[in-house]
């Protein structure tokens, strides 16, 4: 018994001894690779871009300040997680860096993801203020301002939320018409239910209006100090005007290197694709 007794107290003993070495094994594995490997996740390398061009921006240095937001774009882009703020704050420190073209160009990207941004749309109207091109905008529909007007009180996003919040609403009015057996609450509930329902749609138009707009990119912007508009896509082509630096035109065809453009009011000729760069 007592030979017994002894057994089982040494391997008892045995087996504390391996846990616990293997417990110290274990943490000095542990340690040695979090010595070695630090994951950097996507948000670090982004937030310490963004922390080098702000920090460039407050000490006034802009032209690193626009070539840190510039790689901030980049990155943004190939992660996927550009912002209308990145491009915001790439066109303040290009227009402090006096390259009006480059700041209009920003501005109107960070404009095309967030729409409703009172900041953005000031910034834009007083660097095109420093524009040479004065040009007169074309007469547009009532009903075509009052629409741009409104859909770009919000980004595409904040459209599809408001269009699903909406129809949860209609969805319960649906459910008291159905199932309430008050007169007058049926009656509240139906006429609710379609107003909801039109709201619906109409949040929807504005949100798919504007995805498409950010996705077909048929504006452009003039980043040249002037640029010959031609009748035709040929050098040798009649010249039927100029325009400079930071002029806004939309794009309605390409052929080779020449874009076919129209400007705000209504006149159309072939520009250089080098010329302009798209928004």
């Amino acid at each position: 018994m007592k030979a017994f007794n002894h057994l089982v107290l040494f391997l008892l003993l045995f087996s504390f001894s391996n846990r616990g070495a293997l417990a110290q094994a274990s943490t000095d594995t542990t340690a040695q690779i979090t010595g070695e490997v630090v994951p950097v996740t996507t948000e670090v390398v982004l937030e310490k871009l963004s922390e080098k061009a702000s920090e460039a921006y407050r000490k006034q240095d802009f032209k690193e300040s626009t070539r840190l937001y510039e790689e901030l774009v980049a990155e943004g882009i190939e992660k996927e997680r550009i912002s209308a703020e990145i491009y915001y704050n790439l066109g303040n420190a290009y227009f402090r860096d006096n390259q009006l073209a480059k700041a209009i160009l920003n501005y109107e990207r960070a404009l095309l993801l967030d729409p409703g941004d009172g900041d953005i749309r000031h910034n834009l109207r007083f660097a095109r203020n420093r524009t040479e091109d004065r040009i007169d905008t074309a007469g547009n529909l009532i009903f075509a301002t009052w629409f741009n007007a409104v859909r770009n009180m919000f980004s595409s996003n904040r459209w599809a939320v408001i269009g699903i919040v909406l129809f949860i609403l209609f969805l319960f009015c649906l459910a008291v018409f159905l199932f309430v057996r008050f007169l007058w609450a049926r009656k509240t509930a139906f006429y609710s239910g379609i107003v909801l329902f039109l709201l619906v749609i109409v949040t929807n138009i504005f949100a798919f209006s504007q995805k498409n707009e950010r996705i077909e990119r048929d504006s452009a912007i003039v980043m040249v100090g002037a640029a010959i508009v031609n009748a035709s896509p040929d050098l040798n082509s009649n010249e039927l005007f100029q325009l400079h630096e930071g002029t806004k035109v939309k794009i309605r065809n390409s052929d080779r290197n020449w874009y076919e453009i129209e400007i705000a009011n209504g006149s159309v000729g072939w520009i250089a694709d080098e010329n302009v760069e798209i928004i």
